[in-house]
């Protein structure tokens, strides 16, 4: 592949109109579930009062997700793809709205925003099993580093603005601008994305529930899959910084105002990352740096343990942000090297395993930091992930390098 067209990757993905359209509708989705959750944050501490409850709804829209892309993304295998974005999209929109209604009880809004984050579950599955279908080549390595670039760079304006919009326009208002994300998202995909068939033939699909039993066969009987799984579980231990934010900052002796900097380090380094690796580096090199990637994010961690002060910790942790950019090339190959009637299930238990590496990875690190101390458990993480990523990136290695038959993707 030439140079020319390893860094055409970006523009011809944007050249692609289905793509654009999912492109739009994942990022308006993402912008307007970053305002509700801070909208959400303030509604529930100005009505009670109370910091836990506060916490609690802003988990709830996050830890149903989970749950979501493990038990729920068969049904992007059994139906068409597109409309199962749009349901997921209608019924989020209906939810959102019966939170932004005034009077609605707490307890139905935090059961309605768990139901918010359980559809996304089933949407992401489905995008993701879509999207090498409307991409390939170079262009899907380049839409995929592009999903990314959005994603945390949504996250980062939604640390730095969020509040500040919530509090120009109030929490109600901001809930239902929400809303219109997730419509607009709709009428996109049911604009712009071309129908097609259920990728499942109804006569020989699998039952339901064993979707997900499915996916980690698929998973277990690729070479190089389950070594590439354990790569991207690492996410678990390398998301302490973002976890343990408020806690390192005191122990640093600043002020508050510099958490969202702590927060946002790991993200602006991913999206400097993956823009390089995907510019950049060659497509025949990529795979090979998946392993060494995954190392050096835990390697740059263990400088933490130096106690260094908050210029050097921002700098630490937008280093460790570029390597883990390797994640996307983890998505990529889950998603060409699964057979088309089961990438949805597939990439649902990888959506569903870096969440819950993640929820379990900030438990502990916060237990563990009481004892020894953000820094220091920022390093031990760091060092435990790259003794990790060693094995796991061998076995890739060799995979990736041995003669292998053909997928039929």
């Amino acid at each position: 592949m030439t140079q020319a067209a390893q860094r055409s990757g970006f523009r011809s993905a944007f050249g692609v109109r289905e793509f654009r359209a999912l492109w739009a509708a994942e990022a308006l989705s993402q912008l307007g579930d970053q305002l509700a959750r801070v909208a959400l944050a303030v509604l529930v501490y100005s009505r009670t009062n109370s910091a836990a409850l506060a916490a609690l709804t802003i988990a709830l829209s996050y830890t149903p997700s989970f749950l979501g892309s493990a038990l729920l993304s068969g049904l992007a295998d059994r139906f068409p793809r597109r409309e199962v974005m749009i349901v997921c999209d209608l019924l989020s929109a209906s939810l959102v709205i019966l939170m932004a209604l005034p009077g609605v009880p707490l307890t139905v809004v935090c059961v309605a925003m768990a139901g918010v984050s359980l559809v996304g579950g089933p949407f992401r599955s489905a995008r993701l099993a879509l999207l090498p279908e409307v991409l390939s080549g170079e262009a899907y390595v380049a839409g995929l580093a592009i999903r990314s670039i959005t994603i945390q760079t949504a996250q980062l304006l939604g640390f730095a603005l969020g509040g500040v919009v919530v509090a120009l326009i109030n929490p109600y208002l901001a809930l239902a601008v929400d809303a219109l994300t997730f419509l607009a998202s709709a009428l996109l995909l049911r604009l712009m994305v071309p129908w097609r068939p259920a990728p499942q033939h109804p006569n020989a699909r699998r039952a339901f529930w064993a979707s997900s039993i499915h996916g980690a066969r698929v998973i277990a009987g690729i070479p190089g899959l389950p070594a590439l799984f354990v790569l991207g579980m690492l996410a678990g231990l390398y998301i302490g910084p973002e976890g343990l934010a408020t806690a390192w900052v005191a122990e640093m002796g600043e002020t508050t105002k510099t958490v969202g900097l702590v927060m946002g380090a790991p993200a602006a380094g991913l999206v400097v990352g993956a823009w390089l690796m995907t510019k950049f580096v060659p497509a025949e090199t990529r795979l090979r740096l998946v392993g060494p990637m995954a190392s050096l994010a835990g390697i740059v961690l263990m400088l933490c343990a130096l106690r260094p002060g908050l210029f050097a910790v921002l700098g630490i942790l937008f280093v460790s942000g570029m390597f883990t950019a390797y994640q996307v090339l983890v998505g990529a190959a889950f998603g060409t090297s699964t057979p088309a009637d089961s990438r949805a299930s597939v990439m649902g238990l990888l959506n569903s395993g870096v969440l819950t590496a993640q929820g379990v990875g900030v438990l502990i690190a916060g237990i563990l930091a009481d004892y020894v101390g953000v820094g220091q458990t920022v390093a031990i993480a760091g060092a435990l992930g790259a003794v990790i990523a060693i094995p796991a990136a061998v076995a890739w290695n060799r995979a990736t390098t041995a003669p292998q038959p053909a997928t039929g993707v």
